[in-house]
Formats: structure tokens, C-alpha cells, sequence
């Protein structure tokens, strides 16, 4: 786990064992600093900070992406729980020349944890150069007139 930005109420990671590859997309998680089963045990104040962190991470992560040549398309947001059964977000950059996750279909994964890592095997994560991007990205974008009085 790399951490990418740190909030109020929550941190952006990567993880060492992505779901979607650096080049199929990408992969960051958004945690709660404190464990909670799911959003509707948010308070306002978190749920309008996790709103703004899934906004933001996404933009960066296809910005940032991008950038480097790995043309995303769309970001998926997912509220998984199913492996680990309490409240994060995964951001799944999209790109649309992937490999193993292919453009325009949706993500396929093994059904248990134990399974993925059999299948899947080792994907690319973030790299180091690509978190410090994402981090810089990220205070960019809170500083704008979108976000800064959000």
C-alpha cells in the first residue's frame, strides 16, 4: 500500500496487488480512518468529504493517466465490501486500449480474494512517479473554484 493523499475523514491509496493494472487503468482505494460497515453510518461531513475524494481522485487518476499515455476513458467508482466487509471505494481507471480488463466491457473478476490472486496474478500497479503525480494532481484540483468550496 503506497498512500496517494491523506483528508480530514479519509486516505487515497494504491494497493501492491491492484485490481485493474497501471495499464488497463489503474487502481486507487478510498478508506474512512475509522471503520464503518457502509455510507449510511457517514456523517454529513464524511459523506460530502468521501463525494469530493471519489470526484477528485478520479479526475486526477485520469489526468495523471492520460498524461503518461495511457488514454483513459472513464473511471469506474465501486462500493465493493464483498472481500472485506466494511466501507471503501475502489477508483478503476478505464483505459481504452487495456489488455486485460478490455475497453467498454465490464470489469471481470474471480469471485473470492483467494481466487483473484491465482487467476489475476501479479498486475502493475502505480507506480512511485505516478503517486507523486497523482498527490500534486489532487492539491491542484482542491485549490480550483470546483472544489474549494465544496
Amino acid at each position: 500500500m503506497a498512500l496517494i493523499y491523506e483528508a480530514r475523514h479519509f486516505i487515497l491509496k494504491t494497493l501492491a496487488q491492484p485490481h485493474v493494472s497501471r495499464n488497463d487503468g489503474g487502481h486507487v482505494v478510498i478508506d474512512p480512518k475509522i471503520t464503518v460497515e457502509d455510507r449510511t453510518q457517514l456523517s454529513p461531513e464524511q459523506a460530502i468529504e468521501l463525494v469530493k475524494l471519489t470526484m477528485v481522485g478520479g479526475e486526477a487518476l485520469k489526468t495523471v493517466l492520460t498524461r503518461k499515455g495511457i488514454t483513459i476513458g472513464r473511471i469506474n467508482y465501486q462500493d465493493n465490501g464483498n472481500w472485506r466487509q466494511e466501507l471503501h471505494v475502489h477508483l478503476y481507471g478505464r483505459a481504452l486500449n487495456a489488455a486485460l480488463q478490455p475497453w467498454g466491457h465490464a470489469l471481470a473478476f474471480p469471485p473470492t480474494r483467494e481466487a483473484f490472486r491465482k487467476e489475476m496474478g501479479n498486475l502493475e500497479a502505480l507506480r512511485d512517479d505516478d503517486i507523486i503525480e497523482l498527490r500534486t494532481e489532487i492539491v491542484r484540483l482542491l485549490a480550483t473554484d470546483k472544489y474549494r468550496g465544496f
